[in-house]
């Protein structure tokens, strides 16, 4: 009988022999002996079956990371890290694939389709770990530009996606490089900084502007 993990095995070893997508779902489903029926049961399309090949991918790094039982002490930085960590260490097993998925796509300007149901996930942590750190003043809450925190961590994880694909380098490790400094940078940039210090004093004097007048000044 047919599941979502032997149909994705199976999607992932037809495109790395065959180098292409099955032709259709009917002759995939024949030679891997289940119905078209049941590969419906569970997919739409081989687009589907990818997105959810990466959606697993991105969905176990969270699931495992947060088990860890140091991750409630984490700061936001420290659970980005953990999980830009995870992630790659967990795609280095399907490594083949993912570059495979990717390259098929041409690299486009904006993320290809089959990444849609992983973009969810990783912006949904990313919202989880950036309001925590919104909350404890690890994180500056800026107004406008706190909203758009979520998209510059998105926008780190496209870059370092891309960075690893074309990483030759032993064990990968310019990509752990990539990943300290991306993230580092990052989140410097969502941290306090003196400008916001400036800004807040800027704003208590615009609103205690007669304070002048009573000191005479």
């Amino acid at each position: 009988m047919a599941t979502i993990e032997s149909i994705q095995s199976a999607y992932i070893d037809y495109v790395l022999t065959k180098g292409e997508e099955p032709k259709s779902v009917y002759l995939f489903a024949k030679e891997n002996e289940m119905t078209e029926e049941e590969f419906y049961r569970f997919f739409g399309s081989f687009e589907a079956v990818e997105q959810n090949i990466w959606a697993d991918v991105a969905q176990k790094t969270v699931t495992e990371i947060k088990t860890q039982e140091v991750w409630p002490q984490y700061s936001s930085r420290e659970k980005a890290l953990s999980f830009f960590y995870s992630f790659f260490e967990l795609l280095k097993s399907s490594r083949s694939f993912a570059v495979y998925s990717l390259r098929k796509h041409h690299r486009m300007l904006s993320h290809p389709r089959v990444l849609d149901s992983l973009k969810v996930i990783v912006e949904n942590f990313a919202d989880d770990i950036i309001n925590q750190g919104l909350e404890s003043g690890e994180l500056a809450d800026r107004k406008f530009f706190a909203k758009r925190y979520k998209d510059a961590f998105w926008a780190q994880f496209g870059f370092i996606l891309n960075f690893w694909i074309d990483d030759n380098s032993t064990g990968f490790e310019k990509t752990d490089e990539a990943i300290e400094k991306g993230v580092n940078v990052t989140f410097d940039l969502f941290e306090r900084s003196p400008l916001d210090n400036l800004f807040e004093y800027g704003k208590f004097l615009a609103k205690n502007g007669n304070f002048k007048q009573k000191m005479g000044v």
